[in-house]
């Protein structure tokens, strides 16, 4: 296999610089990221920057990321090799935590957060919890789409 050692003639920054999978999903990711604004705007009608850096929104930028490293590794190593069956793991673990377990967080903040405005009302001023934590299903499908789009575009 090619560059199994990171110890050989090419340096480390070398070859993370050249592997095409891990450039072609931090694409992905970046892509994911700024239709982020874009629908935040669509819907909203103003651009806020900060959902660059905010979790949750459409597209899922963590699905975007996995399904595309998946989808590169499929097509580098071959969609039967073990390496891809791992990343598939990993991937369906991820859009698994996105849409269920950080939404569901979210959705506990959303309750708190009525709390914490009944307990502002006492005088007591406790912080307030980010309610968008996690995706919609529908949100990780599309970054999930967008990932394989793109893995598939420039590998």
């Amino acid at each position: 296999m090619k560059g199994v050692g990171i110890i050989n003639n090419d340096s480390v920054v070398q070859q993370i610089q050249n592997n095409e999978v891990l450039i072609v999903s931090i694409l992905a990711w970046a892509i994911a990221q700024f239709l982020k604004i874009v629908t935040w705007a669509l819907i909203s009608k103003k651009v806020n920057f900060r959902r660059l850096v905010e979790p949750g929104g459409m597209p899922s930028s963590h699905s975007a990321f996995v399904t595309s490293l998946a989808t590169g590794i499929g097509i580098k190593e071959g969609f039967s090799s073990t390496l891809f069956a791992l990343a598939m793991v990993f991937s369906l673990i991820v859009m698994y935590d996105a849409a269920g377990v950080r939404r569901a967080a979210g959705k506990q903040a959303t309750v708190l957060n009525s709390i914490i405005e009944d307990l502002n009302r006492r005088e007591l001023h406790p912080e307030r919890l980010k309610e968008l934590l996690g995706h919609t299903p529908v949100e990780v499908v599309i970054g999930a789409l967008l990932g394989i789009v793109v893995a598939i575009w420039r590998l």
